[in-house]
């Protein structure tokens, strides 16, 4: 129960105090906040990326893009025009717009391939453009429903 004061008859009982001192909880609480917030911006990753710029440039059309289909089968194609692997990279310049084959590997080029393409195929068509100096390939996926 009570503890009685030590004095001549106070008769007054002191309580026990059984509340946790927070303040030093809230001491350790704001130096960690302070910690993180200051080592938060030293851990950011950066990465490069190649994007359009933010307006296009005026008077200049952009081209169509070439799409390169690579179907189960294995059959290539360029649109709607069936190709093979060893001439895809003259049949991509070509349409491009740039048959003779020069400065056609600056353009970007996208590749799709239906999801039960091997990765053989694929990979195949993939080292194909890469040697022939095709560089700038986008990948393609589309959403099975």
């Amino acid at each position: 129960m009570g503890a009685k004061l030590s004095g001549p008859g106070n008769g007054k009982t002191i309580e026990q105090n059984a509340d946790i001192n927070v303040t030093p909880f809230v001491d350790i609480m704001l130096v960690l906040l302070i910690i993180f917030m200051v080592a938060a911006p030293l851990a950011t990753v950066s990465i490069k990326l190649d994007l359009p710029p933010a307006t296009p440039p005026t008077g200049e059309e952009p081209k169509e893009p070439v799409y390169i289909t690579i179907q189960e089968t294995g059959s290539i194609f360029i649109a709607d025009q069936q190709t093979t692997i060893e001439t895809l990279a003259a049949d991509v310049c070509a349409a491009l717009g740039n048959p003779t084959g020069r400065g056609c590997q600056e353009e970007r080029v996208f590749v799709r391939a239906q999801p039960e393409v091997k990765y053989v195929a694929f990979m195949e068509v993939m080292n194909d453009l890469q040697a022939n100096g095709f560089f700038k390939v986008g990948l393609l996926n589309e959403d099975i429903e």
